[in-house]
């Protein structure tokens, strides 16, 4: 299992998982041992649509690190649909990234709410 955790800062496991999934900074690439309970190593990589490309290009920027489940704070519905069509789960979460990865191993972790207003004009989402 490798999980992508979308990041709001650059402090990995102890930073905070963004509210909005298409313009966060960077994301975390997570691995999980054998066993699916054990971290088995991490990374932080950019994301190189958080200027503009929007949720959709992000997609394509997190899969590419071949993750198979993603976790954020929010996220539009062309995203989530473009997740699913990739065979991708996602997970709502709010709060630390570290305690977002131990829910969703434990499996009590839900989906997630697409933000409403996306496609709106002068929109910004406020998760």
């Amino acid at each position: 299992m490798r999980i992508g955790v979308v990041l709001e800062d650059e402090q990995g496991l102890d930073g905070m998982v963004s509210a909005h999934f298409g313009h966060c900074p960077s994301f975390l690439i997570v691995d999980i041992a054998a066993d699916g309970k054990t971290l088995a190593g991490s990374r932080i990589v950019p994301n190189p649509e958080q200027h503009g490309g929007g949720g959709c290009k992000a997609v394509d920027a997190i899969v590419s690190h071949d993750i198979t489940h993603v976790i954020a704070g929010g996220m539009g519905m062309g995203a989530q649909q473009k997740f699913a069509m990739k065979g991708v789960k996602i997970f709502g979460f709010e709060g630390k990234v570290r305690a977002g990865l131990d829910a969703l191993l434990k499996n009590e972790l839900g989906g997630i709410e697409p933000c409403k207003g996306h496609g709106e004009g002068g929109h910004s989402c406020q998760h």
